[in-house]
């Protein structure tokens, strides 16, 4: 990571809002598998789950009975996708859709940077119900973020399938 990582708490916002998000954590016991947050406060989301992580990493978790999808645009506005890594370093570990056998219950989507320091520059991350045809709204949407050594989690509410919540971040 870059010198400024210790001071990222204001590069992360929920747009259109430009509202910041704050890189802090509550312990809450030991780490819980597939919900997106660092629930022992040690930098790591869902660490011995088998969740892929790296020094960037953006995950969700949801509710079963629905396809979220969340898509990530790196500094160089290529966007990540399950079958490639972009030519920064993003990968997608998991893409969980439909039929939701395929999850077995364990509905999370994971984005991380395979590598030691990711670009500069601005990312995008956008959270969108794919298939809204019989999601039953509103629907709750844990968002989980790591950079650095510190992590985040948010709750997002998805009202309705448009349009998608849109959070950015800009890397010094």
């Amino acid at each position: 990571m870059s010198a400024g990582a210790d001071t990222l708490s204001d590069a992360l916002v929920l747009s259109p809002d430009h509202v910041p998000l704050q890189m802090t954590c509550t312990p809450s016991g030991p780490e819980l598998c597939f919900d997106a947050t660092d629930n022992n406060c040690n930098g790591i989301i869902d660490e011995g789950c088998g969740v892929e992580t790296g020094p960037l990493q953006f995950m969700i978790a949801w509710p079963e009975g629905a396809d979220v999808d969340l898509d990530v645009t790196d500094p160089n506005r290529e966007k990540t996708s399950p079958e490639s890594r972009t030519e920064s370093g993003l990968a997608k570990g998991r893409d969980c859709g439909r039929p939701q056998s395929v999850c077995h219950g364990q509905n999370f989507e994971n984005v991380y940077f395979a590598g030691d320091r990711p670009p500069p520059g601005r990312y995008t991350i956008e959270i969108k119900v794919a298939k809204p045809e019989d999601v039953h709204f509103p629907l709750q949407v844990r968002f989980g973020a790591r950079i650095g050594v510190k992590t985040l989690s948010l709750d997002i509410t998805l009202a309705s399938p448009d349009p998608p919540k849109i959070i950015e971040l800009t890397l010094p």
